[in-house]
């Protein structure tokens, strides 16, 4: 993770990872026939802890939102895997890049994650029922990801989690007011 997140895919040798693990290239190869198989096990492992900490039952309606703003409070105190994820992630764009699949899906289903909370936050009566929320679940995730780029650049400067709560809480206040 440390090597991906400091040095990207492409900068980054089997060798040096295999160094920063104590094993030999060799040692790498025999649990990851490639290196891009051990990239995207790296990947995978970061969304199950992040699985794993929501637990059995993601939370409904608009507390999904608020359990985002947690997300990003959890996340300033994993400036590595941030860095990985944003390193990654932008690199991912480019032709042929082995994580470009795991990106593209991962963000549709994040997108689709919001989208159902908005969805069910409608049903439960949280929300107006005239609402984009294919729009709105996009903009959360772009602010989400551009606010840990601007922190990761400038720690002392961007509060992330601030950030993050306004934009939701904004966001909010714009779902919830009655259509002119």
């Amino acid at each position: 993770m440390d090597t991906f997140a400091a040095r990207g895919y492409n900068n980054a040798s089997l060798q040096e990872i295999a160094d920063r693990a104590g094993v030999t290239q060799a040692g790498v190869l025999h649990y990851f026939r490639s290196k891009a198989q051990l990239l995207t096990s790296v990947l995978d492992l970061r969304d199950a802890t992040d699985i794993e900490q929501l637990g059995p039952d993601r939370p409904q309606g608009l507390a999904f939102l608020r359990h985002l703003v947690d997300t990003v409070r959890r996340n300033t105190e994993r400036e590595g895997i941030v860095r990985l994820y944003a390193v990654l992630s932008a690199e991912s764009v480019t032709e042929g890049h082995p994580a470009q699949d795991f990106f593209r899906d991962r963000y549709a289903g994040l997108r689709t994650m919001v989208t159902e909370a908005l969805v069910e936050a409608s049903e439960l009566g949280e929300t107006r029922a005239d609402l984009d929320v294919e729009e709105a679940a996009t903009a959360i995730v772009a602010v989400m990801d551009g606010l840990q780029i601007q922190w990761l650049l400038a720690p002392d400067s961007v509060d992330m989690t601030a950030s993050t709560d306004r934009v939701i809480t904004a966001l909010l206040a714009d779902l919830t007011r009655k259509p002119a």
